[in-house]
């Protein structure tokens, strides 16, 4: 397993070890003691799993006061995962790390708490697995624009199909009353 930094602490990009022979594949997804020295907590308490066709943009969420932190990865296809830091007081503020993963690539991606998450399909059909260190609470849900000009991210797709939820989601400046403060490094 390779652990690689991304250019915002505590966005970890994983290539956990994968054994190939002629009969096909085997790699670990998750092992506690290995991720947590990677600085992924234990536990993990809950999986998602979804299923979406090319164009398909799913995004961005994120949960205060219970937040989760999501070990993301694509099974099958591709998907360009997308994590924004809302963290007020953070130095990296409304600053996002973008990465592709792929069944090819077989790469994870940490996203921590205090940060939203999304993706977007990028080929014919994708399933995405990920694990959360917290469970879903939709008190504490919020929806983040994926088209929100202060962030500035490029999905390179004109006008990707989503949910009417996720359409009408918040401006990042709409929701500072009730983003995560962030506790130091």
């Amino acid at each position: 397993m390779q652990i690689f930094e991304t250019s915002i602490p505590g966005v970890v990009a994983i290539e956990p070890s994968v054994f190939a022979d002629h009969r096909g594949i085997f790699m670990e997804l998750f092992n506690a003691g290995r991720y947590a020295a990677a600085g992924i907590p234990a536990p993990l308490v809950q999986d998602n799993f979804s299923r979406s066709t090319r164009g398909v943009l799913r995004g961005l969420h994120l949960q205060n006061p219970r937040q989760q932190g999501k070990l993301v990865t694509a099974l099958r296809g591709t998907v360009l995962d997308v994590a924004v830091d809302v963290r007020l007081g953070s130095p990296s503020f409304g600053q996002h790390v973008k990465m592709q993963l792929s069944e090819d690539s077989r790469r994870q991606l940490w996203v921590p708490r205090g940060f939203a998450h999304g993706f977007l399909v990028v080929s014919e059909v994708a399933e995405v697995f990920y694990k959360c260190d917290e469970l879903y609470s939709p008190a504490d849900e919020m929806v983040l624009r994926f088209d929100d000009p202060d962030l500035g991210i490029d999905w390179g797709i004109g006008a990707p199909i989503v949910s009417e939820r996720d359409r009408n989601g918040s401006l990042l400046s709409e929701l500072k009353q009730r983003l995560p403060v962030y506790a130091g490094p």
